[in-house]
């Protein structure tokens, strides 16, 4: 697993797995005509998407190790390193992987979009896991890309070709809307968690030695992606991450100008704050009242 293949271009990759070149920029990939293989690591130069059907080790993600399911779709925006950990065992690859580099979709709605599909961002860990209607969704779309990519090239062929891919991932964002709603329970675990790292934190010096809390510090402790956890905050509480942080900041500040012994530029470092100015603007931004403004009502 030390050695790191490299895929800068969709040819590259065609031709490791056996498959045709039909399209310089995009390939609908069928892994079971590759020879037999061994485990590596893998660098992909353009976006990729796995669809596994069997079982063949477990899935490497930069360098942790997940359980790679059968039935999982696993997103990677270019530049990201993946791979399968056999253990030193060869294995026939199956399923199919759909890659298409950024040139493709540049200057298309996907193209201003493809930021939107936050699940590239995802750890493997955070897969999709398909039911068998869904699955059945995907082999269609991939299906109807394959058809483009078999069909003479004309003057419809990329936007039919990019049509197709954004049809696919709209469907996957509905697909994981579902995943969040049936592994509720499990992100309810995390919220709490969640509040509970939010509660810790503040309790011990680290605002005044690592600043106020960042959605990728806290998404770390939790061992999840920024982008997964970010959205299933964003499902579960209809706020983002970054407003569910500030709404706990400044609840933590609101109980701290209770005590007068305490100057609103010292409440501010206690919380985190590089500028006692930065504070003020985001407590009347949240309140409606200055700090001073907030403690006077008290009275």
């Amino acid at each position: 697993m030390d050695n790191l293949r490299r895929f800068e271009t969709i040819n590259d990759y065609n031709v490791f797995n056996n498959n045709e070149t039909l399209h310089p920029l995009v390939s609908v990939v069928d892994l079971s005509k590759a020879d037999r293989r061994q485990g590596s690591r893998m660098y992909f130069g353009f976006y990729t998407i796995f669809l596994k059907d069997v079982k063949c080790g477990d899935l490497m993600y930069g360098r942790h190790t997940y359980d790679y399911q059968e039935g999982t779709l696993v997103f990677l925006a270019p530049g990201q390193v993946a791979g399968v950990n056999s253990n030193g065992e060869t294995y026939q690859p199956k399923g199919y992987a759909l890659v298409f580099h950024p040139d493709l979709v540049h200057g298309t709605s996907l193209g201003r979009l493809i930021q939107d599909y936050t699940f590239f961002g995802y750890q493997s860990n955070e897969a999709l896991h398909l039911s068998n209607r869904e699955r059945k969704i995907v082999l269609d779309c991939f299906e109807k890309i394959k058809y483009e990519l078999e069909h003479a090239i004309d003057k419809h062929s990329r936007r039919l070709i990019v049509s197709n891919i954004e049809l696919f991932l709209n469907y996957c964002i509905r697909f994981y809307e579902r995943q969040f709603i049936t592994r509720d329970n499990v992100h309810k675990g995390i919220l709490e968690r969640f509040e509970n790292l939010l509660n810790e934190y503040f309790e011990t010096d680290k605002p005044q030695t690592i600043g106020l809390p960042s959605v990728a510090y806290c998404a770390n402790e939790l061992n999840l992606s920024s982008s997964y956890f970010g959205d299933l905050v964003k499902k579960e509480t209809g706020k983002t991450a970054q407003e569910y942080i500030q709404t706990r900041v400044i609840d933590e500040a609101k109980e701290r100008i209770f005590d007068h012994s305490k100057s609103v530029s010292e409440i501010a470092y206690e919380l985190g704050f590089k500028y006692p100015q930065h504070f003020i603007r985001l407590f009347k931004q949240w309140v409606g009242q200055s700090p001073n403004e907030f403690r006077s009502s008290l009275n």
